[in-house]
Formats: structure tokens, C-alpha cells, sequence
């Protein structure tokens, strides 16, 4: 089991940053990819992007590709999600999850979830 905390949103206006944090605890030891996803009201759940436990090139979607940067430090056991240039298209609630398929968009890949933090970017 892993327990994850997401951390760090709140109101930016747009050309603003944001860094979310995603604290993970319970069986760390374990090697778990992580990803972030986010949800806008109305809409489903979609990937933003995903690294490797190894923390070796992320992937990320096209929408926030040279936008957001994804990291991890697995000595705190938290991932890190910098955001830089936001849009309100960017506004969501962002989550983070824990699985071991690998780092692809697939929701059903990810095991565990957090609660999510909410972006919201106003114009």
C-alpha cells in the first residue's frame, strides 16, 4: 500500500508558476513509477505526465509539453510537478498515483491515488 499526498495548488494568474509536491509513505520501498494527472469540472480525468522510479526522462502530454517539468526524490519520497506559463485551460484538480506498469498515460496503469489539490489560473 502507498499513501499519497499532493500538496503546493492554489489561485496563480495565467503566465504564472506553480510546484505541486506529492508525498508518498507506506511501502515506499517498493519501486513505483509516479504520475500526475488532472480533472477540470465537466471533464474526465486525463494524463499531464509520468516518471520513472528510476527518475530517467519523463513523459508528459502535449498540452504541457516545455510547460511543466516533472521530478522526484526518492530520498524524501516525493515527486515534484513545476508548472511555469499556466493558461486557465490549465485550471484542475491535479492528482498523483503509484504503479509499477510503467510511466504511460493509461489510467488503468496506476495503482494508488491521492486526493488531488486544486489549480485554478485565472485570466
Amino acid at each position: 500500500q502507498v499513501h499519497l499526498v499532493e500538496s503546493g495548488g492554489g489561485l496563480v494568474q495565467a503566465g504564472g508558476s506553480l510546484r505541486l509536491s506529492c508525498a508518498a509513505s507506506g511501502d515506499t520501498n517498493i519501486h513505483y513509477h509516479l504520475g500526475w494527472f488532472r480533472q477540470a469540472p465537466g471533464k474526465e480525468r486525463e494524463f499531464v505526465g509520468a516518471i520513472s522510479w528510476s527518475g530517467g526522462s519523463p513523459n508528459y502530454a502535449d498540452s504541457v509539453k516545455g510547460r511543466f517539468t516533472i521530478s522526484r526524490d526518492n530520498a524524501k519520497n516525493t515527486m515534484y510537478l513545476q508548472m511555469n506559463d499556466l493558461t486557465p485551460e490549465d485550471t484542475a484538480v491535479y492528482f498523483c498515483a503509484a504503479g509499477q506498469r510503467g510511466i504511460a498515460s493509461d489510467i488503468g496503469w496506476y495503482t494508488f491515488w491521492g486526493q488531488g489539490t486544486q489549480v485554478t489560473v485565472s485570466s
